[in-house]
């Protein structure tokens, strides 16, 4: 009887974020039956072969950052050519803040499959941890070490109403957690996960106020993931705050429509609410003066 022949295909093999009995049996296969595999750090992949009894003489290649355009035209002359390339990350799902995405959009855009091989994911991992909702949440991936764009960034996670996941190394998280509560406030809610599903595993809750000062006292080991808690949504504005900000609209020229666009946008309150009320209080000028007002010039 003859074995089934292997499938061309890029397979994103999904490996454990710490603990090693979490990799699958399935991934175990993949990366046993494999052509090739490409890794993000063919070190940390050998170790995971090894301690599998899966060899890696001769099918072993390292993709990364510094090279993953390079690395991504191999994998694809390769399995155009009929291998199965298995892709490894340093550790959890391929694709997330690594060089996957490319692989899979080079494969896609040449019209190879791509397969994948579900596992351990830090960032699901620490946002089930974190106690806050997880019906909806944003991934930001490692923030912008400094910069326009880091302002920009943490400036608008000062009103994301989600749960935010970032990742971040160990020699920057005090920085990281003293601007998010410069920017977002100190009673802001964080958890801050570490050494996920090892043997010194911890997951900290509380202020950003207490998150920095507790950062700031000494450098934790490992890679972090902050969940940043959603924010707290402004109270609706109330019915005689509404009309004085339509009246004054309104007073400045506006017609109705714009005045509502205008005041629906500064209360964030939605627009049929600023819209009702820019009518009547246009019709009562009407009545009383006789006359439609003058538009805005």
């Amino acid at each position: 009887m003859t074995e089934p022949e292997t499938r061309a295909a890029l397979v994103l093999v999904g490996t454990p974020i710490g603990n090693l009995g979490d990799l699958t049996p399935r991934a175990v296969a993949e990366l046993r039956d494999a052509t090739l595999i490409a890794a993000e750090d063919t070190r940390r992949t050998r170790q995971l072969l090894t301690h599998s009894g899966i060899p890696a003489a001769g099918r072993l290649r390292a993709v990364h950052a510094h090279n993953e355009r390079e690395g991504a035209e191999w994998v694809v002359r390769a399995i155009a050519d009929g291998a199965r390339v298995a892709y490894a990350t340093d550790a959890g799902m391929p694709g997330i803040s690594d060089p996957g995405a490319h692989l899979v959009r080079a494969c896609i855009d040449a019209g190879l499959p791509v397969e994948v091989v579900p596992g351990p994911s830090a960032v699901l991992t620490a946002l089930v941890l974190s106690g806050f909702p997880t019906d909806r949440f944003v991934f930001e991936g490692f923030p912008p070490r400094k910069g326009v764009a880091r302002r920009e960034l943490f400036e608008q996670l000062a009103h994301e109403l989600r749960p935010v996941v970032l990742f971040e190394a160990p020699s920057r998280v005090a920085a990281t957690l003293r601007d998010l509560a410069a920017a977002c406030g100190p009673m802001r809610e964080i958890a801050v996960a570490r050494e996920l599903t090892k043997l010194h595993e911890e997951v900290w809750r509380g202020t950003l106020a207490e998150a920095a000062g507790r950062a700031a006292e000494g450098e934790s080991r490992g890679e972090h993931v902050l969940v940043l808690g959603p924010a707290l949504a402004a109270p609706e504005a109330s019915d005689e705050e509404l009309e004085a900000h339509v009246r004054s609209a309104l007073d400045a020229g506006l017609t109705a429509r714009d005045a509502a666009a205008r005041v629906a946008r500064d209360l964030k309150v939605p627009r049929r609410r600023t819209y009702d009320v820019a009518t009547r209080l246009k019709a009562d000028r009407e009545r009383k003066t006789g006359e439609p007002a003058p538009p805005r010039q």
